[in-house]
Parts: structure tokens; sequence; C-alpha cells
């Protein structure tokens, strides 16, 4: 490095010092809101499912594919948003995927008229929802340190809180309008319009304590060299599905099956598993936090303890057909979620070096997101195979990596503290 390159990573340190020691406390909260908008915007659709069913005259495994379909777009923007928010700055990533996340609300307004609209929406909403979430979460944490000297460990939960109010306030608001109000295609949008329009200017006004590095190339953030630890390739990339596993299948697959026992109330009942999947996901966080331990897999075990003992809940229910049982299915899975979460993102914020945590958080939510499309593989095999039957083999699955990734993790704590593991 050259002298000129140091003098100008000494003063750049001092900046973002500066900016640092005059962030206030409640900053992150302003970018916590435009996490809830893209968020909303990315949820608003899951109760409205049955009713694009019904109206459009769609097949169960046309109305999951739509569903899914967000992922296509979600992944690209996560592996992206991060780091090119480590090289142009958060703020600008976030009014960009707030600007796309209002795009694609406008087009799910117009699916009201055709398919190919929901598709279209699902993946400008995936895209918005990537770089929101990659550049939000780091954002997020770099906020939480920069206000408190204790800060950094509170950014995980704020994050997973921020995204769990837009995940359930979206489709509750959505589901009530589409019941119960007119325009069912278009009213339960208009919401979410109004949000993201707000937020726009409260998180261009918000500090950025950390100063992009420009000088380096973005193909040089591209490369994350933490996620070929073993760490990440043998606990926190295993784990990352089951964050959205259990979301996927609570909110977008579950209510369909038991939709024949709804008097009619289908939307609503569907609005109201996707809040408490998100309330519980919520409020497990204290639990989480407190179950949390670098050198113990106590959270990691919780959380796909949790994603097991909800999926046979869910088994039970379907094959009893009994909705009561799915709310308590949903709380279950909606605590499994945010365990997951915050367990992941705590291990991706050990592992990432300052330069790399919203390239390594969003090589992590890229996997994690994956999960959402676990509704789709399941409504096409029910053709075939029983529901119930179906879940019981996710359950089984959530297990097999529970003993996997708690042996591993275990087996790093031995290794880095000397000691002899025979499970090694």
């Amino acid at each position: 490095m050259s002298e000129n390159e140091k003098k100008m990573g000494g003063s750049s340190l001092r900046q973002s010092g500066q900016e640092a020691a005059t962030t206030d406390s409640r900053a992150w909260w302003r970018v916590g809101l435009a996490v809830v908008a893209v968020g909303w915007g990315a949820q608003q659709f899951a109760p409205l499912l049955l009713m694009y069913q019904a109206k459009l005259g769609l097949s169960t495994t046309i109305v999951q594919a739509t569903f899914g379909f967000y992922v296509l777009g979600l992944i690209p923007g996560l592996l992206l948003g991060g780091p090119v928010s480590d090289q142009y700055g958060r703020r600008r990533v976030m009014a960009l995927a707030l600007a796309a996340s209002i795009v694609g609300t406008a087009l799910l307004i117009l699916g009201g008229t055709g398919v190919r609209w929901l598709f279209g929406g699902r993946l400008v909403a995936g895209i918005a929802s990537g770089a929101a979430f990659s550049s939000g979460a780091a954002w997020i944490k770099e906020l939480s340190a920069a206000s408190s000297p204790n800060g950094a460990k509170h950014g995980p939960r704020r994050v997973t809180i921020a995204m769990g109010i837009g995940f359930g306030l979206g489709p509750l608001v959505a589901g009530v309008l589409a019941q119960w109000a007119p325009a069912p295609t278009i009213l339960p949008y208009l919401p979410h319009l109004v949000l993201a329009i707000a937020a726009f200017p409260l998180a261009l006004r918000v500090p950025e304590p950390r100063t992009p590095t420009s000088q380096n190339s973005l193909l040089k953030h591209l490369r994350i060299h933490e996620v070929r630890e073993r760490r990440f390739l043998t606990v926190v990339a295993p784990l990352a599905p089951w964050v959205f596993i259990p979301v996927s299948i609570g909110v977008a697959y579950l209510p369909g099956l038991v939709k024949s026992h709804l008097a009619g109330h289908e939307l609503i009942f569907s609005a109201a598993v996707v809040v408490l999947c998100a309330a519980a996901g919520i409020f497990v966080q204290p639990v989480a936090r407190r179950l949390d331990h670098p050198n113990k897999p106590r959270l990691l075990a919780t959380a796909l303890g949790l994603v097991v003992a909800g999926m046979i809940i869910a088994a039970v229910a379907v094959a009893t057909t009994q909705p009561v049982l799915v709310l308590v299915a949903d709380l279950v899975l909606g605590a499994a979620y945010g365990c997951c979460q915050v367990c992941g993102l705590l291990e991706v914020q050990r592992l990432a070096q300052p330069d790399h945590l919203a390239g390594l958080t969003a090589a992590y939510q890229a996997i994690s997101y994956l999960g959402f499309a676990a509704s789709f593989p399941l409504a096409a095999a029910s053709r075939i195979v029983p529901a119930s039957a179906l879940l019981l083999a996710v359950a089984v699955f959530a297990a097999l990596t529970l003993a996997w990734t708690t042996r591993k993790a275990s087996s790093d704590h031995c290794k880095a503290s000397g000691e002899l593991c025979s499970a090694s």
C-alpha cells in the first residue's frame, strides 16, 4: 500500500469515527423502517394466494410458484446488494431498494388482470428485498455499534425485529382489506405504497458510521473469503435454509390444506397465520439472545429443535384438518424462524471482517431465502404423497441438520480450545 493510500485510509477511518461518534442511538430505527417497508412489500402477497387462485382459476402449483418466484429476484439482489453497499454505501442501495419495492407493488396491483403481472411483481419485490435486507442488516449493525459500546450485540435482534414487523403487518393489513374492503386486488397494496414513500426521505438522512471503501474494486468486495471457512460451510450454510423453510410452509402451504374448514374466511385466516408466525419470531428474540453462546451450540440446537416440533404439529394438523392446530404450528414455526435467524446472523457477525460484513450477510441470506421456495415442491409432491407424510419428512431432514450442525459446532469449539474431541 502506498503512503497516499495509507493517508487516505487513515482519513477514512477518522471520518468514519467522527460520524459514528455523532450517530443518534435511535438512527437505526429509520433504517429499520425502510426494512419494515420492504418486508411489508415482500409478504403482503402471502394471504392473497387463495384469492388469486379462485379469481384467476390457477392451480395450487402455479399459485405456489408465484409465491416462490420471489426467490429468483431475491438471491441476486442479496448477492449484489451487500457488496455494492460495501463499495458505494448503504444509503444508495437502500434508496434503490425502496424504489424497486414500490415498482414491485405497482406490478402486483395489475395482477388481478393476469398471472404474468404477479410473477413480475414478485420478481421485482425479490430484488428489492435482497438489496434492502443485505445492506440494511449491515447498516443496522453498524449504527447499533456506533451508538453505544455494547450496541453491536443488538444488531441481529434489531434486524430480525424489523423484518418480522414488515413480514407480519404487511400480510395482516392486506388480508383484512382483501377480506372485507372493496377492490380486493388493488386496495390491499396501497398501504405499502404510502409506507415505502414515507420511509424514503427518512432513510436518506441516516448517517453511515462506516465510510464506503470506494478505492477498492467491486470485484474485490464480491470475493468473500469467509464463505470458504469451515464454520460457514459446516454450520452456517446448513442452518441457513431453515430460517425460511418454516415461514414458507407455515404461511403459504398450510392454509390451503385446511381451507375447506374455514367457512369463507380463507383470506383473514391466511393473514392470521402470517401474523402469528412473524409475532412469534419477534417475541422469541430475548430468549434467543440469552441462549446464544459463542462456544456452545445451545441456540443452534433450540432453533432446529423448534423446526422439528413445528413440522410434527403441522403434520398432525393436516392429517386431522384442524385449522386451530395450524395456528399452533405457525406459532412454533415462527419461533423457529426467529431463533434460526438470530443464530445465523450472530454467526455471520462473528465470522465477517468489517469490509465483508454486508457481503457475508448477503451470502448467508441468499442461502437462507432458498427456504422460501419450499412450498412449491411440497405442493407438487402432494399430488402423489399425502401432505402429512411430506411434513414429517421435512421434520426428519430438520432433525438430521440439527445433529450435523451441533456436532460440527461442538467440534469447532474443541479444536479452538485445544481439547481432544472424540466427535471431531
